[in-house]
């Protein structure tokens, strides 16, 4: 008997770089790739910027909009094939290229690993991912007691500390951890 099978975790970027885009698949036959932005950053796709993609490094020829997605040529993916292979990887920077942001302000990834605490001290656990949805990102937060689900916005959010590892949530009705009810006998 076949089971559900889960949907495949979507790809990490290598130790010291940062995802930017990722390659949803090619378009035409001239090596075009559609590309699902992940950065606030449109200029990361300019053309002659430099990206990572697979382990190798390639300057950007031409980017376009399309269908809510980018069209973006690289230097050396000229055909369908070679741009079929890069189907499903990630577009990277070194984090080192990353701009500062001002205060109160970070990058998605620096928020994994995070200790969360709620406005008491009470450690609720750690961040696992960070989930895109339409309105506001969601924390996933693992810890002792199990799974949380936190939303990115300023009545849960009450302090992000990047240095300290640590972010501080008041939670609101509904968020709370419920112990487990006892079986009735």
């Amino acid at each position: 008997m076949a089971g559900k099978q889960r949907p495949a975790k979507r790809p990490e970027p290598r130790d010291g770089f940062v995802a930017v885009g990722r390659i949803v698949r090619a378009h035409g036959v001239r090596g075009e790739l559609v590309v699902e932005a992940l950065t606030d950053f449109p200029e990361r796709y300019d053309p002659g910027a430099v990206l990572s993609a697979g382990g190798r490094s390639y300057r950007v020829a031409a980017v376009r909009p399309h269908r809510g997605a980018l069209l973006l040529t690289l230097d050396g993916i000229v055909t369908r094939p070679a741009a079929e292979a890069m189907r499903g990887l990630l577009l990277e920077v070194p984090e080192a290229d990353l701009a500062p942001l001002g205060e109160d302000r970070y990058y998605r990834h620096q928020l994994a690993g995070l200790a969360v605490v709620d406005t008491e001290g009470n450690a609720l656990g750690r961040i696992e991912e960070v989930l895109e949805t339409g309105a506001n990102d969601v924390y996933l937060v693992r810890g002792e007691r199990g799974e949380l689900l936190l939303p990115a916005i300023d009545t849960v959010v009450k302090a992000v500390d990047i240095k300290a590892g640590r972010m501080v949530v008041q939670l609101m009705p509904g968020l709370e951890y419920k112990p487990p009810k006892a079986p009735r006998h």
